[in-house]
């Protein structure tokens, strides 16, 4: 082969091996750019799926917290249900009783007539303890009821608890102003004032 010849395949062979390296160079940039444009959609699609997994969190945590307030709301309804409940409850039992005791009171108010009476009588002894007995047990069972009398002899007026029916001449200095008698006797229930004691005031 001549010098030529072989100069001219050595030209052809770098011309060649140029190409190939060059085209090498090229898939190489061309596959560096579709990692990055790869990387970069896998980027994109990682942002969207943690946007996504924000909104979803957000919206269920939204959605926990108006459950708890509707649960916190309906205990809150039922608990004043109960308390409304028990109160009425409470409220009938208390104004049956209240009936019930003031259709006694006059009871009371006739068997303490009776007992004057008898007193400033000539009746038995066995019959004044039969009575007495009785009204005991009367004032007894009106006690656990919650039932007290007020106390107005001796006292100065209390609208909150009597009504002056008359006034007097006191008897003496010191009465001025206070109940010097009492017509009809006045009660409480549990503490309320279920009768007025109707009183006589010295002035």
């Amino acid at each position: 082969m001549s010098k030529h010849n072989k100069n001219k395949r050595e030209d052809e062979n770098a011309r060649t091996e140029a190409q190939e390296k060059q085209q090498e160079e090229i898939s190489g940039n061309q596959q560096a750019e579709a990692a990055q444009d790869g990387s970069k959609e896998s980027k994109e699609e990682a942002s969207a799926k943690e946007d996504n997994d924000k909104n979803l969190l957000e919206e269920a945590q939204k959605q926990v917290q108006e459950e708890k307030n509707r649960y916190v709301y309906l205990m809150a309804e039922f608990d004043n249900y109960r308390r409304r409940v028990s109160q009425e409850k409470l409220d009938l039992i208390d104004t049956a009783a209240k009936g019930v005791i003031n259709d006694l009171l006059p009871v009371v108010d006739n068997f303490e007539r009776a007992l004057k009476s008898m007193e400033e009588s000539e009746a038995s002894d066995s019959a004044k303890m039969g009575t007495e007995l009785i009204y005991k047990q009367l004032i007894d069972v009106l006690k656990k009821k919650g039932v007290t009398e007020i106390e107005a002899l001796g006292k100065e007026l209390d609208t909150d608890e009597q009504e002056a029916v008359a006034q007097i001449p006191a008897p003496s200095e010191d009465k001025k102003g206070k109940v010097v008698d009492v017509v009809v006797k006045g009660y409480k229930l549990n503490g309320k004032v279920i009768r007025f004691a109707k009183v006589v005031i010295g002035v």
